[in-house]
């Protein structure tokens, strides 16, 4: 009994502290939405302490993205999906740099919103395929 107390223990690490299985590119497309949103709502307000706060917002949102995307890199995509899509690791490097302080979180740009959007479905088609089979 003694002995049992030093065993080595597992160490396991998830997106929500147990391995679920639940992914889906939805969660980063939600808060790119709500990026979107604020940037226009930013634009149609003169309110110092609005526009202050809806930019703390999309900047917490903007973290959100990347957080779910790499969430999906590192722990839904593996080396098969990587095979089959070469261009994947380089999309998802590409949407997390839209979502950073090069991006969305340090602009006003409702472009670079779009742009984020539009990389988050390429990802959400693939993803979509890998489900598939």
């Amino acid at each position: 009994m003694f002995a049992r107390l030093f065993e080595p223990t597992i160490e396991v690490h998830a997106h929500c502290d147990l391995p679920c299985g639940v992914y889906d590119p939805s969660q980063a497309r939600f808060e790119a939405e709500s990026i979107k949103a604020i940037i226009g709502k930013v634009a149609d307000n003169d309110d110092p302490d609005f526009r202050t706060r809806a930019i703390l917002i999309k900047e917490d949102r903007a973290q959100l993205v990347k957080h779910h995307l790499s969430v999906l890199w590192t722990d839904y995509f593996k080396p098969p999906h990587f095979e089959k899509y070469p261009h994947l690791h380089n999309l998802i490097n590409e949407a997390c740099k839209l979502a950073s302080g090069t991006g969305v979180k340090a602009t006003l740009d409702a472009q670079a919103a779009d742009d984020l959007l539009a990389k988050i479905d390429e990802i959400a088609a693939i993803y979509q395929e890998t489900k598939q089979g």
